[in-house]
């Protein structure tokens, strides 16, 4: 299962509070942008994190939507019988969702006749070509302007109003999908919640989800 939402909301955090409390039966993959340096996606993110845009502009959005698509696919195919030895569950911190918003509303900006939404979904029906979607989702949704001020104290830096209208954008397509698929997503608002209540509120899904994948399974 991902774990979606916009920059600032707490997704990290609560993924890796998860996971911890999950131990051993869970596999955990990090976002793109947290992966190391060193790695293939850690280079393709610099790459376009060079220019110092924040929501990886470079002028070439649509290199960027597949090179990042490509990225997600790879991290799909390395996940191998070894690795799942033992796990019962995956949770991902940001997956194709991520890809379809953010490019979406990047796109949609580029070509502003085509509704933002519709891209999203065509780069969805693309990747679910090549990858599963994850069987289910959850949405992490909060006040825009903390999760903003929190993405912003966490860079270092202001949020051009340019990433602003791309956030904006992204939160607007993260609810329609959601409310398009709501047998795949659960929306959970953290408005207010402490860091460590976010982390239990997405723990709490996680483990509802599983009992519920397990009673089907029994019945």
């Amino acid at each position: 299962m991902s774990v979606e939402g916009i920059n600032g909301v707490g997704k990290t955090t609560a993924v890796r509070a998860t996971a911890a409390a999950l131990g051993s039966r869970c596999l955990r993959l990090d976002e793109l942008t947290d992966q190391a340096g060193d790695t293939l996606p850690g280079r393709v993110i610099a790459a376009l994190a060079a220019g110092g845009d924040v929501c990886l502009r470079t002028g070439h959005p649509v290199v960027e939507t597949l090179a990042l698509l490509a990225l997600k696919f790879r991290e799909f195919e390395r996940i191998t019988p070894e690795l799942l030895d033992g796990v019962d569950v995956i949770v991902e911190d940001r997956g194709v969702d991520s890809v379809a918003v953010c490019q979406g509303a990047i796109l949609h900006a580029e070509h502003p006749a085509t509704p933002a939404r519709t891209v999203a979904e065509q780069i969805l029906a693309t990747a679910r070509r090549w990858r599963s979607m994850p069987d289910a989702t959850l949405l992490l949704t909060g006040d825009r302007e903390i999760c903003v001020a929190r993405f912003a104290a966490r860079i270092g830096r202001p949020i051009p109003a340019s990433a602003l209208a791309v956030i904006e954008q992204t939160d607007q397509l993260y609810r329609e999908l959601a409310a398009a698929e709501p047998d795949r997503f659960t929306v959970i608002d953290v408005t207010g919640h402490r860091p460590a209540e976010t982390g239990k509120a997405v723990e709490d899904a996680v483990r509802t989800l599983l009992a519920q994948r397990e009673a089907g399974r029994a019945s």
